[in-house]
């Protein structure tokens, strides 16, 4: 049934949201601390282990799509604009934070690339098969 996905859905984002608090209080940022990309990880990580068990249904499926599609926007612009009056109000260390954040993250893109390769698809490999 729909009601499940909705269900669903508001259970990850309550954890998420009680998690990202707890970790704002525990680094003194009195803001929740990435509560909805936690809470998304969640919801993805539970329509995977409900998927893969069969215990899902194509309704609740389809409930838990229809309020991911309204609801991820609206939370994450909400989000982004309270995060960016944090940052300017919060001064250097969390803009400190933010430019540390989004650096990683370049810095990580290879690496995550790499590791989405099979062997065989390295430039190497693709050179001797094209020369030999």
């Amino acid at each position: 049934m729909i009601i499940y996905g909705v269900a669903l859905l508001a259970t990850c984002t309550l954890i998420g949201i009680s998690i990202g608090q707890i970790l704002g209080s525990l680094i003194g940022v009195p803001a929740n601390v990435g509560g909805v990309g936690i809470a998304m990880i969640l919801l993805i990580l539970a329509g995977s282990y409900l998927h893969k068990r069969g215990l899902i249904d194509v309704k609740t499926e389809q409930g838990i799509e229809f309020w991911s599609a309204i609801y991820i926007p609206v939370v994450v612009a909400m989000a982004a604009k309270q995060n960016v009056f944090g940052a300017l109000s919060g001064g250097p260390m969390a803009i400190l934070a933010g430019v540390s954040a989004v650096a990683a993250a370049f810095a990580l893109v290879p690496v995550i690339d790499r590791m989405g390769r099979s062997p065989m698809d390295s430039p190497a490999s693709q050179t001797k098969r094209v020369g030999g």
